[in-house]
C-alpha cells in the first residue's frame, strides 16, 4: 500500500530490549561492543567517490522531494551518493511495466510487490555474492533471518534488501478502531472491547451532542472511495474478527493453509454490523464517496467521533486538531472485536517480514557503489543518523547517551513537515533498518521512540485518559505479544505473487468484486444484506476463489519452507 513518507517515521516504535541479530555474535545490534563492528572506520576499505555520484532511485512509495535536507547531506558525505528519487505519479500500476518495456531502469528500485516482474525480465541483479563479499553490515543486521530475503524455492537468490525492521517490538498500534478522547471522558471512561460496546458509546455521545462546532456529528467515518478502502473498510473487519493483518488473506501460520479472507464467516458478521450502523445513521453517509481531503477535513473539524484507520493516514488531521486547540478530539485506539470470544491481534509479532526491499538494476553503471550505499545504510553509524539526526543539531550526548533537543522532540510531535524538511526519520523506510527493538553498541535504543519517550510525547489529555484506565500506553489495552502466537510466515501482504500468474489475476478479480459488492451490501437495506452477501460469495467462487486459495496456500507453504534455513 502507498504511504506518505513524510509521516512514516512516526510509525517507528521501539523498546530497549536487547536482541541478538546474528549467529556469529559480531553485530552491535545485540548491544555487545565489537572491535570490528559495522559502521566504524575499520569496517572495510570501500572507497568513497572523490566527487558525489548521483544514483537514480525509483521509490514506489515516494513523493516529490529533493535529496538535500541535512540528513541527506550527511548521507552523501558518508557514502558519496546523491539520490535522484523518482516516484509514481498518478498511481504506480504502470511504472514498473513501462520500465521493463523500455529497458530503462534506475540504479535502485523499490518496486514492492512488482519485484517479480523485474526478476523475470532480468531487470535486477542477484545480491548474494555482493552480500558475501562486501556486505558486512547487512550480514550483521539480518543475521540468521537472512533467509527471509530469499526470492522463492525455485530461485532462492536474494534480489532486494530493506523496508522493514529486523527486530521490532510495538509501543503503538495502528489500523484499529479509534475513538475520540472526549467521548471516553464524557461517558465516564467506559470499557470498550466489543462492537456492541463501541456502538453504544457512539450512540450515546451522538445523542448528547448532535452537533459539534456547529456541524452535524459523525459517529463513524471511513474512507472507501479509493485504495484506502483496503485499510479503512477491509482491514478493520479482520481485526474485529480476531485475525492478524495478512492483507487480503487469512493464514494458518502453522500449516500454511490460506483462504481469501472475505470468505471467512467473521467478515460477513462484521459487515452485517456495519450495514446496521449505516441504517441507524451512525456511519458517515459519504464514507464511500468523499475524497481523502474531505475525509481529513471532517476529522480535523472535531466532529468525527471515531475512525478505523492507520495512524499514518491520520496525522494531518491530528496536527490540525492540535493546532486548533482541540486535543481532546484526537483519538485513542481500541481493541474492539466482534465479541469477547475473539482475540484482537493488533500487537501480533510478525517477525522480520522479508518481502519488499530495494533492488539494484541490471543496467546500472554503479552496481558496487549502489550496493555499498545500501550496506552503509545498515551500519550503526547510519542507523543512528537516520533515526536521531545530526549530533549538535538534533541531539546532544549527555552522560554518554543521545538526548534529543527539546525543540527537536517538540517538532517531531507537532510538525507534520519536520521529518521531510530535516530528514530525521525520513530515510528509515524503505531502506535497511535494524528495527525498533534494537540497541546500539553502547546499549542505547537505536530509535528515538522508547517506551519512556512515547510516554513523554503524549498529550496531557492522553495522559489524563490513560490514567483513568490505569494504563501507561494505549497498547496496555490490547492482548500482548506473549499472549499471541508469533507468525511463522511473516505477513502475506508482503508475498511476491508471480506477475501474470493465475493467482495474481484471480486475486485482482476477487478484490474488484469484494470492494464493489461489500460497499453495496453495507449501504443496502438491512433486509437485503444476506442475499447480497450470498450473491457475492457465488460471484467469488465463479471467479476462481477456490483455485486462488489452493495456489496461495502453496505459496505460503513454500515461504515456510524457504524460511526454514534448510534451502541452499
Amino acid at each position: 500500500m502507498k504511504k506518505r513518507l513524510s509521516v512514516l517515521w512516526l510509525l517507528i516504535i521501539a523498546g530497549i530490549l536487547i536482541f541478538t541479530a546474528c549467529s556469529n555474535g559480531s553485530d552491535s545490534v545485540d548491544g555487545e561492543k565489537d572491535t570490528d563492528e559495522p559502521g566504524t572506520s575499520e569496517d572495510n576499505s570501500k572507497d568513497i567517490p572523490a566527487e558525489p555520484v548521483t544514483l537514480t532511485f525509483y521509490n514506489e512509495d515516494g513523493e516529490e522531494k529533493p535529496f538535500d535536507d541535512p540528513v541527506a547531506q550527511k548521507i552523501t558525505e558518508k557514502t558519496g551518493v546523491i539520490l535522484d528519487i523518482d516516484y509514481p505519479v498518478g498511481g504506480s500500476d504502470e511504472t514498473v511495466p513501462l520500465m521493463i518495456a523500455s529497458g530503462d531502469y534506475p540504479d535502485l528500485i523499490f518496486a514492492k510487490g512488482d519485484i517479480s516482474m523485474l526478476i523475470e525480465a532480468g531487470g535486477v541483479i542477484k545480491l548474494d555474492d555482493l552480500i558475501e563479499e562486501r556486505g558486512d553490515n547487512l550480514k550483521a543486521m539480518y543475521g540468521d533471518q537472512i533467509d527471509r530475503l530469499r526470492n522463492s524455492l525455485d530461485d532462492p537468490s536474494i534480489y532486494q534488501v530493506g523496508t522493514f525492521g529486523v527486530h521490532d517490538v510495538p509501543l503503538e498500534t495502528s489500523g484499529t478502531f479509534q475513538i475520540q478522547l472526549e467521548v471516553l471522558r464524557e461517558l465516564g471512561y467506559p470499557e470498550i472491547t466489543t462492537l456492541e460496546e463501541f456502538e453504544a458509546a457512539l450512540t450515546e455521545y451522538a445523542e448528547m451532542y448532535p452537533e459539534i462546532n456547529g456541524e452535524k456529528t459523525l459517529p463513524l467515518s471511513l474512507l472507501g472511495s479509493d485504495w484506502r478502502w483496503l485499510i479503512t473498510v477491509g482491514n478493520p473487519a479482520g481485526f474485529a474478527g480476531g485475525y492478524p493483518d495478512d492483507g487480503q488473506w487469512s493464514v494458518d501460520t502453522n500449516t500454511g493453509e490460506t483462504v481469501y479472507k472475505f470468505l471467512e464467516p467473521e467478515y460477513r458478521e462484521y459487515f452485517k454490523w456495519l450495514n446496521g450502523m449505516n441504517a441507524k445513521g451512525l456511519l458517515d453517509p459519504e464514507s464511500f464517496t468523499h475524497t481523502y481531503d474531505t475525509y481529513i477535513s471532517k476529522i480535523s473539524s472535531g466532529r468525527v467521533l471515531s475512525v478505523a484507520d492507520q495512524d499514518w493516514n491520520l496525522y494531518d488531521a491530528r496536527y490540525a486538531l492540535i493546532d486548533a486547540g482541540m486535543e481532546e478530539r484526537t483519538f485513542a485506539p481500541l481493541p474492539v472485536t466482534l465479541s469477547e470470544d475473539h482475540i484482537h491481534h493488533g500487537l501480533m509479532d510478525y517477525g522480520f517480514a522479508g518481502g519488499w526491499g530495494i533492488a539494484i538494476s541490471s543496467t546500472s553503471e554503479h552496481q558496487e557503489l549502489a550496493f555499498d550505499f545500501l550496506d552503509w545504510m545498515a551500519s550503526e553509524e547510519a542507523q543512528i543518523l537516520i533515526n536521531w539526526g545530526i549530533e549538535g543539531e538534533h541531539y546532544e550526548i549527555v552522560d554518554g547517551q543521545r538526548v534529543l533537543f527539546e525543540e527537536t522532540r517538540h517538532s517531531m510531535n507537532t510538525d507534520g513537515d519536520f521529518s521531510r524538511n530535516s530528514g530525521v526519520g525520513y530515510y528509515i523506510y524503505p531502506f535497511p533498518n535494524w528495527g525498533t527493538a534494537a540497541v546500539d553498541s553502547n546499549g542505547q535504543s537505536i530509535t528515538v521512540n522508547t517506551r519512556e519517550q512515547v510516554v513523554a510525547n503524549q498529550l496531557d489529555v492522553e495522559k489524563e485518559v490513560l490514567s483513568e484506565y490505569g494504563m501507561e500506553l494505549w497498547i496496555d489495552w490490547f492482548p500482548q505479544q506473549d499472549e499471541l502466537q508469533r507468525s511463522n510466515h511473516g505477513a502475506a501482504y508482503n508475498f511476491s505473487i508471480p506477475a501474470g500468474s493465475d493467482l495474481q489475476i484471480i486475486q485482482q478479480r476477487l478484490d474488484d468484486i469484494t470492494e464493489t459488492r461489500i460497499t453495496q451490501a453495507v449501504l443496502a437495506d438491512p433486509a437485503e444484506f444476506d442475499a447480497l452477501w450470498d450473491a457475492m460469495v457465488v460471484e467469488m467462487e465463479e471467479a476462481g476463489a477456490e483455485q486462488a486459495n489452493e495456489e496461495m496456500t502453496k505459496l505460503t507453504q513454500n515461504i515456510l519452507e524457504l524460511w526454514s534455513g534448510d534451502v541452499e
